[in-house]
């Protein structure tokens, strides 16, 4: 089993709408990044972890897990010319892209901001914290996986944010594509 941070910005995606979608399942499609291409069609497997990440938001947080539910198969947004995903490069028989399929397994009451984060020791090595990452799909280890998950169910650390921050926005509507 491997563990996973994906990115998404909520106005895009969210959890609340992965939480709205059947099943609470949905693809994870219209990446358009190779490394983290390579890692969705290489490395990503049913049962692999996910660290739901909102982005592009005050405060960033990880806002929840999923978990990988099919492994990648080729995105057939990249050769839909009415797509916002679209890829002229990409046809049926050259999946340049590729998307997992993931299911919500938990909704964290408080996120995990990037404040929090940051104030871990444990972490500094992590992905998501280093200077100049910014991919949308990152590995992470299993021990910065449990220390997230730890963040997420300590009341007290999480709900510390800084003074620039304020709570996520809490966004429902209809499920779209992920960016």
């Amino acid at each position: 089993m491997r563990y996973w941070l994906l990115k998404t910005e909520p106005e895009g995606f969210s959890i609340d709408d992965l939480a709205a979608s059947p099943r609470q399942t949905t693809c994870w499609d219209g990446v358009r990044n190779y490394q983290a291409r390579n890692s969705l069609r290489d490395d990503f497997r049913p049962g692999d972890k996910v660290l739901f990440y909102h982005s592009s938001i005050v405060p960033a947080a990880v806002v929840g897990l999923a978990e990988v539910v099919r492994e990648g198969y080729p995105d057939p947004t990249a050769w839909d010319p009415d797509h916002k995903h679209f890829d002229p490069g990409a046809t049926a028989e050259n999946a340049r892209w590729v998307m997992v399929d993931i299911r919500l397994v938990e909704k964290f009451d408080q996120p995990v901001t990037l404040d929090v984060l940051r104030a871990e020791p444990k972490l500094a090595k992590m992905e998501l914290l280093r200077r100049g990452s910014r991919l949308s799909v990152q590995p992470v280890t299993p021990e910065e996986f449990k220390i997230v998950e730890r963040l997420a169910k300590s009341s007290t650390s999480v709900g510390k944010e800084s003074p620039k921050s304020a709570p996520a926005p809490k966004i429902a509507k209809k499920p779209s594509t992920l960016s």
